[in-house]
């Protein structure tokens, strides 16, 4: 595994809590002043470890919401692509070609290329970037963080992600040197039947010692709405579910797997689990945080849920959140957790702009350039709106209507007495005052 990717994951316990958008590093904290940033990026900390990834996750979020982005952060997104379609985690400056040790980066590429697909207007950048994951597919099926590096649950999500917002079917996606599909990847990633009860339909980062496999939150979650060929785009794009679909675990299949059709069940099975054991949270699985509430992944379970038409067990996670949304560290300024969030309570059909009184939408907006649209209100909210203002215009068009004809009446007198007046004996003499 790469140093870069184990700084970028120390950042995200530091800005997330301890999660990014389905595994994407976050920026680090520094206290230290930051350099000028472009005006079409959104938020203001260091994007050396997140811009693309944030700023994606900002565009998805304002674009599910009815919000038509500024034109320049789409443009700034679609311009950090490199040349052969790679995207970094952030270059600042977009006018020179990418360095070459510029890394090149799965997460940021697959999330990017949601985000422009959704948008509209940049089909060639997408169609490079998709043509490069391609040509980076690991032997098993899946990706890494980085090209070369060893398949991970996340980044091989997020690709899943990206491959489905291009108009690729993710399971004809197959590595040339092994002929295995993204599934079979995330597949081998996944508890089954021979695990701990309580541990089944979970997904590992990647597995362990003597290949063994440990249950974690955020590969789940990230893993989940993979599994059902959908990402972050997916949920920006479709209609929230209109009817509950209740969760229930599976049973396994062959050899204590699970059927490819139950893989997402089963993660789903095991998220209620885990959400129902801690109160509604998930908790950090970083080396001495683990009994710290981590928003980030419990964000992305109530997403996960939601996006599979899991309502109920959905507001159990959201629930939790905003009660505790006012403690978590330093949300407002992150339009990587504002966006998650955004995107959350849109795929459990709740109202953005309305979370326990917070609007997320406005907080999210103000992290970067001011959109070229705002959402409109709800169909509901925007009749009675409209019936209002109609009402109120009713009098004042009224009494303007009145005011005109008295103007005009007005007028009219004026004139008649000025010509009597020009008029000369006749009426000047009669004595009578007009």
């Amino acid at each position: 595994m790469f140093l870069r990717r184990s700084a970028a994951l120390l950042a995200t316990t530091v800005v997330l809590g301890t999660a990014g958008a389905l595994g994407a590093p976050a920026a680090v904290a520094d206290e230290s002043p930051s350099p000028k940033l472009p005006s079409g990026l959104y938020g203001k900390a260091d994007p050396q470890y997140d811009g693309v990834f944030r700023q994606s996750t900002a565009l998805l979020a304002q674009d599910a919401a009815g919000v038509v982005p500024a034109r320049k952060a789409v443009n700034w997104l679609a311009e950090q692509q490199c040349d052969g379609g790679a995207f970094p985690a952030y270059r600042a400056d977009s006018t020179e070609p990418c360095p070459a040790k510029l890394a090149a980066d799965t997460n940021a590429t697959g999330l990017a290329v949601q985000a422009l697909a959704v948008l509209g207007g940049h089909g060639e950048v997408v169609k490079d970037s998709v043509a490069w994951l391609k040509t980076v597919q690991n032997k098993d099926g899946g990706w890494g963080y980085n090209p070369g590096s060893a398949s991970d649950a996340n980044s091989t999500a997020i690709v899943v992600g990206a491959l489905a917002a291009a108009g690729e079917k993710p399971e004809d996606v197959r590595s040339k040197n092994g002929d295995r599909s993204p599934y079979d990847a995330l597949d081998s990633f996944q508890l089954g039947c021979d695990a701990k009860a309580a541990e089944r339909g979970a997904f590992a980062y990647q597995p362990g010692e003597d290949d063994a496999l440990a249950p974690n939150d955020l590969a789940t979650v990230a893993a989940t709405v993979a599994a059902r060929g959908a990402g972050l785009a997916s949920v920006a794009k479709d209609a929230p579910a209109a009817e509950n679909i209740d969760v229930e675990a599976p049973t396994c299949g062959a050899g204590d797997r699970y059927a490819r059709a139950d893989v997402a069940d089963a993660a789903s099975a095991y998220l209620v689990r885990a959400l129902d054991a801690n109160e509604g949270r998930l908790d950090s699985s970083m080396p001495g945080s683990e009994d710290q509430p981590d928003f980030g992944t419990t964000t992305q379970a109530a997403l996960a849920l939601a996006q599979g038409g899991h309502l109920k067990a959905a507001e159990q996670p959201l629930g939790w959140l905003e009660t505790n949304y006012g403690k978590w560290p330093g949300v407002e300024d992150n339009p990587a957790a504002l966006g998650q969030l955004v995107l959350a309570v849109h795929a459990s059909g709740g109202n953005p702009a309305d979370f326990g009184g917070v609007d997320l939408l406005e907080r999210l907006n103000a992290t970067g350039p001011e959109p070229a649209e705002a959402a409109k209100p709800a169909d509901g909210d925007g009749d009675q709106a409209d019936a209002a203002e109609k009402d109120s215009a009713a009098p004042v068009m009224w009494l303007l209507g009145v005011g005109v004809l008295a103007g005009v009446g007005i007028g009219l007198l004026m004139s008649l007495r000025k010509k009597k007046q020009q008029g000369g004996s006749g009426d000047a003499g009669s004595g009578k005052d007009e």
